[in-house]
Order: structure tokens, then C-alpha cells, then sequence
């Protein structure tokens, strides 16, 4: 019979815990009762995949925990941190959080803005485990939570041949879903797991995250997470499959216990993924939370048709913007005292082949705003709190950034005028070039935002103009190719006073 109106799909929902699981507490035995697993059909797939979902585990903290399959885990794989939006796209609460997880898009697609769940919109963005059912229905798909929200609005278990709903009493069924799922890895043959972990969470609201009882909690997580490994290792097929595993977290958590606010401990996330092709010992640069889902359909063999608008990219695979090359000469404060002074983060050096033209820029100004500026996610949100900058979440690792909102935060005289000049690209013989960028760009009064193309060194054309709020988007723009043009760059000018900002990033160029 169908369940949830999928074919073949079997579950298992449960309540809450028994009597005598509930009895243990956080038992450190390898069962704390008799297993009783759901029934999933057989795998048909050699490439497999358990994700592990740790619930509000702040990244900076598993450094302070013992968490060694965690930290294995990071030395054999690859591991990408990444920092979450904001209000108004989203809060940090988990329904955005395990959304974008889920779904492989930011909040403005999924709908899902807080833990109501209103607006959610899966239909369109389905979670992977649904997306899997729909384009593999032969595989054997596995869902596991004990926060019952992810199954009661549709974020995580549809598509699922079996899944377990427990109540969030985390202390108690985190390690019933430690035992079942072990079970289901030992003596069946699952393709796909979604397992998620709550009690972090739950010790990071009662306790905070600087507390010794939070990295307590990473420690008894790790021990479940290494009995899942030691698991798949068992396996006696193990030697002819290929499998991988992938950690991440939905937001972070206050020192004091809490989110849902900007800050960055709660913005604060991560992806961990280790396998066949993904690297030992990466820490990328450009990994963002949505990447989970891209990650799971490569490792699978399946590309994702671009009608499905993912907004993430396989963790393994780099970016090839221009601006990530800055990353290792970023530099810390200057005028900025909201940003720790280690936090390195911003640079006026553009990369091979790029300018900065500042010679009608206004004098004075806090300086690393003057002019455009190459920073980061962490850098730039830090340097003043909620004005939107936290909803820069398309951008990757280094981005171009002209703020004139934050350079008129000291003295300054005249307008600020800044150009953005990019290498000339070759288009001999192409009907057609087109420019393609994520951009971010915020209008307030007196501001202008122009893009100017120039074929051949000739006179700069405005070919694009901004007049109002582009939130972190994608932009393509395709120009024709005058008779005899070998060569095209592009000019991005901001001009305004005490106005809002403009990013430019991910800029690629394509003759045809």
C-alpha cells in the first residue's frame, strides 16, 4: 500500500521510548534494549550514503570535545565551514536549518522560515530522501529523527521505505536511533540513511555552549556516530561497496544557550563529508550548508536536472571564482571594531588580472570599505549586524564587496565612487558573450550601480543598471559580440554617500 503516497514505502513511527530505554539515560552500552528494526527492502545500489545530522553543534566547540570519529572523520575528508543567514530570510531555528539541509536551497525557495514551518513549500523543493524516490525509486532509503517536526511537516522522512519518528525526549531516543540504526546497517542493505541527533541542542538551550555539559553531549553524539561507522565497516558486503558518510549541523548556539538571532555562534555551520573522490584533510573555503544534498546525489552517480533550482554544489568540487584566490592574504582590522581582531577577513589587493579604479573616491572613511573591498561571509556580516548583510548566502568564500554604508561610519569628504575592473576576455570569432555573477545589492537614495562593458579597450557601455534590492541572486547577462571584437571586460561602478552596499561574486565569462 502507499505511504504518504510514495509506492512500496514502509514505516515505522514511534512515540517514544520503552520503559527500559527510558531507564538508561545516556547509556555508554552498545544496546541499551532488544532491537527491533523496520524491515526496508534490499539495496540495489554500490554507492551508498549515511548522513548524520547533530542538531545545533556549534563547530568551534568540537575542538574543546574528545569527539574522536568526529575528528577522524575531519582528517580523512573534508570539512567546510560555513555560516547560516538571518532574519528576514530565515532565523536560525532548526525548521530553516534541517530545510536547507534537506532540500539543497536557501530559505527564499524552501519557504520555511521558522520552527512554525509556514511557508514551507516541498512541493517544489522536495528533501533529498523525496527527490531520490522520485529519480532512483529502486533504492533503499532510510529515515531516522526525534524531532517529530521533521516528519510532521514533510522536511526530512518522505520518500523514506522506512523511517522512525520518535518524540524529542533526545537523551533517551538519540540512542534508540543509535540502536536501530546499527541494526538496519549490520543485517540489511539500505542505500541511503538520514539519521538526526537532537541532544546538543537540547544541552546547548539548557546549559550553553560554553558549558563542559555541551562538549559532553559532542562526546556521547561522537560515540554514536562511531557505532554507526563500526557498523557500516562490519558489513560483509563492505568490501565491494562504496560508501559515504557526511556530518552537518542546522545553526549554532549562544555561549549562554540559544538562537534564532544573528549572531555568528548561532549562524554558525558545517559540512563534513568523507568518501570516493572527496578529499583527506580539505577545508575549503566556499562550502556552504545547502551543499548537502548536491553532495549526496554525486556520490550516487545522479545529476541533478536544473529545473530542480538547487542552490548547493557537491562538497568536493571548488569553486573556480577569482576571488577565492585572495584567500590567503586576507588581513584583520583596521577602523572595524565590531570584528575580533583575528578574524582575517578583507584585502584592497585584487586578484591576477583584476583593478579597483578609486581615482573619483571620496577621501577618508573607515578603510576597509574604501573603494571595493575583498572579503568574507564572517568578515563582512561582523562589521555591523542586522542590515541584511547575513543574507549574502549565495556568494562563496571571498566575494567583492563596495559598502558605503559602513565607510561613512567615520569622517569622510566627498561621494564614494569605485570601479570594479575585470580581465579582458577573449570573444574572437563568438556571436555573443555573456557575463554570469551572484550578486547582492541593497538601494537607498542618491546610490547607483552600473555595469559597463568595453570591447576592445573601447569606451565603457552601461549594459546593466540596479535600482533596487537584489538579494543574493544569480545574474546572467548576454551581450552581442560587435563585428571584429576580440576582446571584452567588464566595469562594475557603485557610486553613493551614507547608502547601503553591492557584492559581486562567482563572476564567470562565456564567448559563444
Amino acid at each position: 500500500m502507499p505511504v504518504n503516497g510514495i509506492s512500496r514505502r514502509t514505516v515505522l513511527a514511534a512515540a517514544g521510548a520503552t520503559a527500559a530505554l527510558a531507564a538508561t539515560g545516556l547509556a555508554t552500552a552498545p544496546r541499551a534494549h532488544a532491537v527491533t528494526s523496520p524491515l526496508l527492502p534490499d539495496g540495489t545500489s554500490q554507492d551508498k550514503v549515511l548522513f548524520v545530522g547533530m542538531d545545533g553543534l556549534r563547530y568551534d566547540r568540537i575542538d574543546a570535545a574528545k569527539a574522536p570519529h568526529l575528528k577522524s572523520l575531519m582528517a580523512n575528508g573534508t570539512y567546510g565551514l560555513s555560516l547560516l543567514y538571518a532574519n528576514p530570510m530565515a532565523g536560525t531555528f532548526s525548521g530553516p536549518g534541517w530545510s536547507t539541509i534537506s532540500t539543497g536551497v536557501w530559505p527564499d525557495k524552501h519557504g520555511v522560515k521558522d520552527n512554525t514551518f509556514t511557508g514551507r513549500n516541498y512541493g517544489t523543493y522536495p528533501g533529498f530522501l523525496a527527490r531520490l524516490n522520485q529519480v532512483r525509486p529502486d533504492l533503499s532509503l532510510f529515515a531516522a529523527v526525534d524531532w517529530p517536526e521533521l516528519d510532521t511537516y514533510g522536511t526530512v522522512t518522505p520518500g523514506a521505505d522506512a523511517k522512525l519518528v520518535y518524540d524529542n525526549n533526545y537523551a533517551v531516543n538519540d540512542l534508540a536511533i543509535t540502536d536501530i540504526t546499527e541494526d538496519v546497517l549490520r543485517n540489511q542493505n539500505p542505500d541511503v540513511l538520514f539519521v538526526y541527533f537532537g541532544e546538543t541542542d537540547e544541552i546547548g538551550h539548557t546549559y550553553g555552549a560554553a558549558s563542559p555539559k555541551y562538549t559532553d553531549a559532542i562526546d556521547v553524539q561522537d560515540g554514536y556516530l562511531g557505532r554507526l561507522l563500526a557498523a557500516v565497516k562490519a558489513r560483509p558486503t563492505y568490501a565491494d561497496e562504496r560508501w559515504t558518510v557526511i556530518v552537518a549541523t542546522d545553526h549554532g548556539h549562544l555561549d549562554a544557550g540559544g538562537h534564532g538571532g544573528s549572531t555568528i555562534e548561532e549562524r554558525r555551520t558545517f559540512v563534513l563529508a568523507q568518501g570516493p573522490g572527496i578529499a583527506a584533510g580539505a577545508r575549503p573555503v566556499d562550502t556552504r550548508l545547502v551543499d548537502v544534498a548536491a553532495t549526496v546525489f554525486r556520490q550516487l552517480g545522479i545529476t541533478p536536472d536544473p529545473a530542480w533550482g538547487l542552490d548547493g554544489k557537491p562538497i568536493q568540487e571548488r569553486s573556480t571564482d577569482p576571488f577565492d584566490a585572495l584567500y590567503g592574504s586576507l588581513t584583520g582590522r583596521v577602523d572595524e571594531t565590531g570584528i575580533p581582531a583575528g578574524v582575517l577577513g578583507f584585502t584592497h589587493t585584487a586578484p591576477t588580472g583584476w583593478s579597483v579604479v578609486n581615482n573619483v573616491m571620496g577621501t577618508g572613511g573607515v578603510t576597509e570599505w574604501r573603494g571595493w573591498s575583498f572579503a568574507t561571509d564572517e568578515f563582512w556580516s561582523r562589521a555591523q549586524r542586522d542590515q541584511w548583510r547575513e543574507l549574502n548566502v549565495r556568494a562563496r568564500g571571498v566575494f567583492a564587496v563596495a559598502d558605503s554604508d559602513e565607510w561613512a561610519d567615520k569622517t569622510f569628504s566627498g561621494t564614494y565612487d569605485s570601479t570594479l575592473v575585470s580581465p579582458a576576455y577573449a570573444v574572437t570569432g563568438a556571436a555573443r558573450v555573456t557575463l554570469d555573477f551572484t550578486t547582492f545589492y541593497r538601494q537607498e537614495g542618491a546610490q547607483t550601480a552600473q555595469i559597463l562593458a568595453s570591447f576592445n579597450g573601447g569606451t565603457p557601455t552601461v549594459v546593466k543598471s540596479y535600482t533596487a534590492d537584489v538579494v543574493s541572486q544569480p545574474q546572467s547577462l548576454t551581450l552581442a559580440v560587435p563585428a571584429g571584437a576580440s576582446n571584452v571586460s567588464f566595469r562594475f561602478r557603485y557610486t553613493g554617500s551614507n547608502n547601503w552596499y553591492w557584492v559581486i561574486d562567482g563572476v564567470k565569462v562565456t564567448a559563444s
